[in-house]
């Protein structure tokens, strides 16, 4: 007698194949690049050009568009590198065709560090020279 998986176990077990098979590793791929903190990497010339000309305002200290820019940003989500209160700042990306503030940041770290993120501190990159990656 032939005993056959549970249709779920084999549901699992080719939804990590199809995973697994996808993996930079498994393609013969370079894995992802990543920072200094671990985190992954974006280059400044990947970046969006909105987030490049904020990059170049944070540089010259200004002026800022939106009043929040250069304010504490707490790392509650503790994605960031912990460090005491006040060391990390953020910076407003503007995004094209939306009203508000949008969802993209710059925050940067009192030891230069820098940090992107496009979803509203959900997820974030380390942004790193052009010629580090």
């Amino acid at each position: 007698m032939l005993l056959r998986p549970p249709r779920g176990l084999l549901a699992l077990f080719l939804c990590l194949g199809v995973l697994v098979g996808c993996s930079p590793a498994a393609s013969g791929g370079d894995p992802a690049p990543t920072g200094s903190s671990g985190l992954p990497a974006v280059r400044v010339a990947d970046l969006p050009p909105e987030a490049r000309d904020t990059l170049d305002l944070v540089e010259r200290g200004g002026p800022f568009p939106y009043e929040k820019d250069g304010a504490t940003f707490s790392n509650f989500e503790r994605i960031l590198p912990r460090h005491p209160r006040g060391y990390y700042l953020e910076y407003t990306v503007p995004t094209p065709g939306e009203r508000d503030r949008g969802a993209r940041r710059l925050v940067t770290g009192r030891g230069g560090e820098v940090y992107y993120t496009d979803d509203h501190y959900e997820t974030f990159r380390e942004v790193v020279p052009d010629e580090a990656r």
